[in-house]
């Protein structure tokens, strides 16, 4: 444990395009004393192969590297940005119940529109093709339901907005919930 406390693991989770890794580092970068880790790079196999023998790994990487952190004195948020069902998270939750952190779930999403508008704006990234698109547009319905995390619709807000409301929501640094 931090000499600041108990330690915040924060998941976010939610659709392709969602905002979660952007959201992620840019919480790190508002709390400060933060640790990201984004679930993509635990799972970076070329070509990408997502079974259940690759998501095991996966989630091996990541409580790896969560538990490393949580014994780092110079971290106190650990924040994890990945696409996840519910029972790769209770994975992971249960991978880290021996250890001293304060777990907070939240899944963002958004818009059709807005998703396929993000998509549009992001040349860079190479999965950002159609048919990936199109599987991202039939998952917002499924994230949208989901009960496992703080939903938050990231359609219309700023990165530094979803931050903030995920800070807030989550009741870090003494905000309102």
């Amino acid at each position: 444990m931090g000499k600041r406390g108990m330690k915040n693991f924060i998941i976010i989770n939610g659709s392709m395009g969602a905002g979660k890794t952007t959201v992620g580092k840019r919480i790190c970068d508002m709390l400060g004393r933060s640790a990201f880790i984004d679930g993509d790079w635990c799972l970076n196999i070329h070509p990408f192969i997502g079974n259940r023998e690759t998501v095991y790994m996966a989630v091996d990487n990541i409580l790896h590297m969560a538990k490393n952190y949580c014994n780092c004195s110079e971290c106190d948020y650990v924040v994890l940005s990945w696409i996840m069902s519910e029972n790769t998270i209770n994975k992971i939750i249960l991978g880290l119940s021996d250890i001293n952190f304060k777990i907070h779930s939240v899944i963002l999403t958004c818009g059709e529109e807005t998703l396929i508008d993000r998509w549009k704006q992001d040349s860079i990234t190479e999965w950002r093709n159609g048919e990936n698109l199109n599987i991202a547009l039939k998952s917002i319905n499924d994230f949208n339901k989901r009960t496992d995390g703080v939903l938050i619709d990231t359609s219309n807000l700023s990165v530094d907005g979803v931050a903030d409301k995920v800070i807030k929501k989550i009741n870090l640094n003494g905000s309102a919930s």
